[in-house]
């Protein structure tokens, strides 16, 4: 038996979609940047874009004890190879990612005020997320 609210149940699927739409994204923009990890399946060959492809996207929702951001979904970008990532590279897809996902925000959440954040070392997406507004 599941005692999910519905409307969180919908922002959680609205968060997804948004992620695989940033995961289609950095696919198509680092096209060959970087060989494949040898156990990752390629591109377009696993059940969801997290688990095939360079790279993997999603977030995490955190409370945000300790953080001067507060709560919200911690974004997070992996990619898939044994190749050595420079720096400079990583904060290049990091940036991209976030322009991504802030020029997104309000087509997949627009009665919502969203906005991304550097909290730390991580992004996060911090804003309303009160499940009165769906």
């Amino acid at each position: 038996m599941s005692f999910s609210d519905p409307r969180q149940v919908e922002l959680e699927k609205r968060m997804r979609d948004l992620l695989d739409l940033l995961d289609e994204y950095l696919e198509q923009t680092y096209d060959g940047a970087f060989r494949l990890h040898p156990n990752r399946p390629p591109r377009g060959r696993a059940a969801r874009v997290a688990y095939d492809g360079l790279f993997s996207t999603g977030v995490k929702f955190t409370l945000g004890y300790g953080s001067e951001a507060g709560k919200g979904y911690l974004v997070d970008v992996e990619i898939s190879t044994l190749d050595r990532v420079e720096p400079e590279k990583r904060a290049q897809i990091e940036k991209d990612a976030v322009q991504f996902l802030s020029s997104h925000l309000k087509d997949f959440f627009p009665e919502r005020d969203l906005t991304i954040v550097k909290d730390g070392k991580v992004y996060k997406i911090v804003g309303d997320f009160s499940l009165g507004t769906l």
